[in-house]
């Protein structure tokens, strides 16, 4: 493969548990709502049709989470909604947030590893403010030269950040879970690309992806990237 010099990183479940706790979240909405005859995938159902439709207005971020789930919960509600009842769900995202950072096996050590040898951004979507404060508290933050939070991640977001940090595309390889945000775009416009798999990644974020290549790579776990690097 062409010999990379920047590494783009993704943050949440590629350098520390996240999706999980949306699951976790998730269960317990299932629970409050009691739904008499809709399965726990049939709410989901609703709830993925809700968090597409604000995406495209809102964005991503916990909180919007919190209020998607309300939202759903309005509509699916078999008694009318109280507004405790609706705290109570806004509460389970409040829960999230205060979750400390779990980074995941090998993470830290392989930061370390990669820092000396290759220019770290870490390039990761969502709301600024939630995505900085993530950073902040894993402990990693000192491994990366920079730090690039955007809307969403689409080929011209890839572009965008390699000229503003005067890189490469062809030298330059994106590291991440997710097929939709951090492989297809990545590889789309021009870099080279790294699939870390995590069993819990979202279902709005699943795609397939090409046959590994000399562009494309994939690994069982992030420590596996001393390997290819």
């Amino acid at each position: 493969m062409h010999q990379p010099k920047w590494l783009l990183i993704d943050a949440d479940d590629t350098l520390w548990e996240n999706s999980v706790y949306f699951e976790h979240a998730f269960d317990k909405f299932v629970s409050l709502l009691d739904h008499s005859h809709l399965t726990a995938g049939q709410v989901r159902e609703v709830l993925d049709e809700i968090e597409i439709d604000s995406i495209r207005i809102n964005g991503y971020g916990t909180i919007k989470f919190g209020h998607n789930m309300r939202a759903c919960y309005q509509a699916l509600a078999e008694n009318p909604a109280t507004e405790e009842d609706l705290e109570k769900v806004m509460g389970l995202a409040h829960e999230i947030i205060d979750r400390p950072i779990e980074l995941l096996e090998g993470v830290a050590e392989t930061l370390e590893y990669l820092n000396e040898r290759y220019h770290l951004t870490l390039f990761s979507k969502g709301h600024p403010d939630e995505q900085h404060a993530k950073v902040e508290r894993s402990g990693v933050a000192h491994h990366f030269h920079s730090c690039c939070i955007v809307p969403e991640k689409h080929p011209d977001a890839y572009l965008q950040v390699v000229a503003e940090q005067e890189m490469q595309a062809d030298s330059t390889w994106m590291i991440g879970n997710s097929p939709k945000s951090d492989i297809n775009p990545a590889l789309e416009a021009g870099l080279g690309a790294v699939f870390v798999p995590h069993e819990m990644t979202w279902s709005l974020e699943h795609a397939e992806v090409p046959p590994t290549s000399n562009r494309f790579q994939v690994v069982e776990r992030f420590s596996d990237l001393r390997r290819i690097f």
